[in-house]
């Protein structure tokens, strides 16, 4: 019998996807990595005895279905991310989390794997009727890759209903930490930040009084392994901070942690944005013991530090 515990983590060499592997390694687990480096960083992950990266798409299922034999638990983060991404090239969206997710699940199934953990989103809500989130408030996305992170949910408990494989989805609202890069399609975080560091204007888009939960990724990688570790546990889970501010409070706290006065311009409102965003995680303190931390100025001024350093090294 293997002494040590295996996990894959899909999409590990990732944001989120990285600091799972950390964590995972620090608890004594192996851990496989599965990433095709698209956006993953292979410097995101530091040489460990126990880590073992394959580059690979989760679109191609024998080469999951090789990376999965004799694995305990599949931390499932590999997608194509964002509303505008998603609205951009629904195409790749809907292949990569869709057919992807299914690849995932099979690969499980037949590998004898205990648990798949799947990062979802809190884009399946769409727009919102109340506030705070519940799990149970009405599932309505407004964007294909809400669309799509809803199917993976749906297909990952039609699993666990058919086969038994224990499916775990989380629901995260705005992560953010360091190894989030700036793009086009990322998180406002990231956008506003480096954008702030490199003196350009920052476009808010609407009038500034939209509010957003923001979590970080420190929170996101407890949730995954507490989900993992809660034998026989199955379900959707929210994952937030339980907190909201709006995007102008944001741009306050970014210029006062950076130190930095910042340009602002306002522009039209983007289709497929939500008007407002704050999760309930009762469930998921119920479930598995979830509890997220405080403290965001703290945070977003250790994020800002990270970046700036980012930036000097370009």
């Amino acid at each position: 019998m293997r002494d040590t515990r295996t996990a894959v983590v899909t999409g590990g060499a990732g944001f989120i996807g990285s600091h799972i592997v950390e964590a995972l390694l620090v608890e004594g687990w192996e851990v496989r990595v599965v990433d095709n480096l698209v956006t993953g960083r292979s410097e995101n992950l530091e040489k460990h005895q126990r880590l073992y990266v394959s580059t690979g798409d989760v679109r191609d299922r024998a080469f999951l279905t090789r990376a999965f034999r004799d694995c305990e638990v599949v931390f499932h983060l590999a997608a194509s991310v964002g509303n505008k991404k998603s609205i951009d090239d629904p195409v790749l969206d809907a292949e990569t989390n869709v057919l992807g997710t299914i690849n995932v699940l099979e690969a499980a199934r037949t590998g004898g794997v205990r648990k798949v953990v799947v990062s979802s989103s809190a884009g399946v809500f769409g727009e919102l009727k109340t506030l705070p989130i519940r799990e149970d408030h009405p599932l309505d996305p407004d964007s294909p890759y809400g669309c799509t992170k809803l199917c993976e949910e749906k297909l990952a408990l039609a699993w666990t209903k058919l086969y038994g494989l224990e499916a775990v989805c989380l629901r995260y609202f705005n992560v953010f930490g360091r190894r989030q890069r700036f793009d086009a399609y990322g998180n406002v975080i990231p956008i506003f930040v480096f954008q702030a560091l490199r003196g350009e204007t920052l476009t808010v888009f609407g009038d500034g009084e939209q509010t957003r939960d923001f979590v970080h990724v420190s929170d996101v990688v407890a949730a995954n392994l507490r989900a993992a570790s809660r034998p026989g546990l199955s379900g959707a889970f929210n994952i937030g901070s339980g907190a909201r501010i709006s995007i102008n409070e944001l741009v306050r706290l970014i210029g006062k942690v950076s130190g930095l006065r910042l340009d602002v311009r306002y522009g039209p409102e983007r289709p497929g944005d939500v008007r407002h965003s704050l999760a309930d995680v009762g469930a998921a303190r119920d479930g598995f013991g979830y509890a997220p931390s405080d403290g965001f100025e703290r945070n977003l001024a250790d994020y800002v530090e990270w970046a700036r350093e980012e930036v000097r090294a370009r």
